[in-house]
């Protein structure tokens, strides 16, 4: 920046900086230089008799590089003031500033400016228009901007679009266009195949996220940090952990967010002490951790069941790396040694948080309640869920099913009651499986399916196969008044039965199977499971809203502590 001024004063001798293309010239290198400053540029903008468009253009993009959207929206009304005929540069640039700033408003307005001044066929605005519009989450709006560019349409506009579907989790859309894209013979870019490796993520849609590391290894000789953690983060997703580990361990070069990702996934598949190893020699190669890291840490201790390490790290945290607890830490500390049975110094852990206790800090108790039988302090979590005017289906159904195991059913109805009296719904259970590449969603009692007959004559064998080995349907949870026999008859057609009968009827004898659930794996379900993986020979990969379970001969490798 000293070298920058004393040319400057250069130019200032020589006259050259009231020539406008030689004034231009110090803007864009004082702005756009990481070296630059801003407040510099402004004071050579402000010495300008006459500022044109490429001046203005250079302000705001210089804004915008160096962090600064608010400043950088603000010279384009300045601009209009002092009739600056704003050009194709101008509209991406402030656009650009808009969606930093979920700014939709202004968006709307910049964008019937754009239109006004004829910029509505222009390939470079109409793709930051479908960006902006997908930041502010405005999906339709993207969509429409992309339909309106016809055949104009480049690899970046399909970009924008599959991460505005992405952004919203719409992620079937996502890879859905990303297909299309491909079929329509553009060669995707990393940015797109990011979003499309996310989608495939949270979908567990694997061979689909393996077919977009194909791509992305015929397409690019290198790949950047970025891509290769979301390579990371989508096979660890997706239940194959050790090839999320082969490509973490390939990686020259490592961030915080990389190491985050590999550490919550080990975390989720109950690998806490290998998680404990990858924080350690991330701290060891000098990377800072940060709140994000800690959650993963803890969250790994408590899948796994280490209550000393989980002390040891929350220790750490606070007192080594000065991180202040948020919720989500002591959320997990109190899923630790709730899980752990310790459920007294989990309640005591709650009562003694120096901030406002939160509905996630008692709704873990209450889980962990029930899974430990303990009613009476489940009532208490519940209470203090209702002080808080927690308003969460699930909070009933746990304490509704806690009175169903100790036969206290008027207790169980009443309860369900009192969730439909407030207006609760109970979130749809499903259980999702992927078949040569395609996604199949089930529900519990499903008939929409077109191979409903056999996928129910398929769990129907399956079941008499099963009780040869001494399992038992648990129907004390189904709370309607039917008869036992119904109520098993429901039992055997939860969803996550339904979706291995499937995937056993239409997939070749010894493939993994891989299901993702939005349900928390219940005992009966893990039984049964774990049943069939032996009977059938089959690795059965569950995903579900905590963690994951990989069954193998009847093991599970939750170690049966979830």
């Amino acid at each position: 920046m000293e070298e920058f001024k004393k040319l400057h004063a250069r130019f200032i001798k020589l006259g050259l900086d009231r020539v406008p293309r030689h004034a231009g010239d110090l803007l864009l290198a004082c702005s756009l230089s990481e070296w630059g400053s801003m407040d510099y540029a402004r004071s050579i903008f402000l010495g300008l008799d006459d500022p044109g468009t490429f001046d203005f253009n250079t302000m705001i993009r210089g804004s915008l590089f160096h962090g600064d959207p608010q400043g950088a929206l603000l010279f384009y009304p300045e601009m209009l003031q002092r009739d600056v005929k704003p050009d194709n540069f101008t509209f991406p640039f402030v656009l650009k500033a808009c969606s930093r700033l979920l700014a939709l408003a202004e968006g709307l307005q910049i964008h019937g400016h754009a239109a006004k001044h004829g910029f509505q066929c222009d390939v470079f605005v109409q793709n930051s228009l479908i960006n902006m519009y997908g930041k502010c989450g405005e999906v339709e709006r993207s969509c429409r901007a992309f339909e309106q560019m016809g055949s104009c349409r480049t690899v970046a506009s399909w970009s924008a679009l599959t991460a505005a579907q992405t952004r919203m989790g719409l992620w079937g859309k996502c890879l859905e266009l990303f297909a299309m894209m491909t079929r329509e013979g553009l060669r995707a870019d990393e940015s797109s195949m990011v979003s499309a490796l996310s989608s495939a993520k949270n979908l567990g849609a694997y061979d689909l996220g393996r077919s977009v590391h194909c791509s992305l290894l015929r397409s690019f000789t290198g790949l950047n940090i970025v891509v290769q953690t979301s390579l990371i983060d989508m096979y660890i997703s997706c239940g194959c952990l050790e090839k999320g580990i082969a490509v973490f361990e390939m990686m020259s070069e490592k961030n915080t967010w990389t190491y985050s990702v590999v550490i919550s996934g080990l975390a989720m598949h109950g690998e806490g002490e290998r998680a404990l190893r990858v924080f350690s020699d991330m701290l060891h190669r000098g990377h800072e951790p940060d709140e994000a890291i800690y959650v993963g840490v803890l969250s790994a201790c408590s899948h796994a069941g280490l209550l000393d390490e989980g002390l040891r790290c929350f220790d750490r945290m606070r007192l080594e790396h000065r991180i202040p607890p948020s919720p989500q830490h002591y959320g997990c500390m109190i899923d630790l040694m709730a899980r752990g049975g310790k459920l007294k110094e989990a309640y005591e852990l709650i009562e003694s948080m120096p901030a406002a206790q939160t509905e996630a800090a008692w709704r873990c108790l209450l889980s962990a309640c029930k899974t430990h039988g303990d009613l009476e302090l489940a009532e208490r979590a519940s209470r203090n869920l209702k002080e808080l005017n927690a308003r969460n289906s699930g909070d009933y159904i746990n304490l509704s099913n806690l009175y169903a195991e100790a036969k206290r059913w008027s207790d169980a109805a009443m309860t369900r009651r009192e969730m439909v009296d407030q207006g609760l719904v109970q979130t749809p259970g499903y259980s999702r499986v992927e078949v040569k590449g395609k996604m199949y969603t089930f529900v519990s009692q499903d008939k929409r399916h077109p191979q409903r007959r056999e996928v129910y004559e398929m769990a129907y064998q399956m079941e008499w196969q099963l009780r040869l080995e001494g399992y038992t349907p648990d129907a004390s949870q189904v709370l309607l008044d039917v008869e036992e026999e119904e109520k098993r008859r429901m039992v055997a057609a939860q969803s996550q039965k339904l979706a291995i009968a499937f995937a056993l009827l239409n997939t070749s004898q010894g493939s993994p199977i891989r299901i993702i659930t939005n349900l928390r794996m219940g005992k009966d379900c893990h039984t049964y499971t774990a049943l069939v993986s032996t009977i059938f020979e089959r690795e059965i990969m569950v995903r579900d809203r905590n963690r994951f379970h990989c069954f193998r001969h009847g093991v599970c490798t939750c170690g049966d502590h979830w």
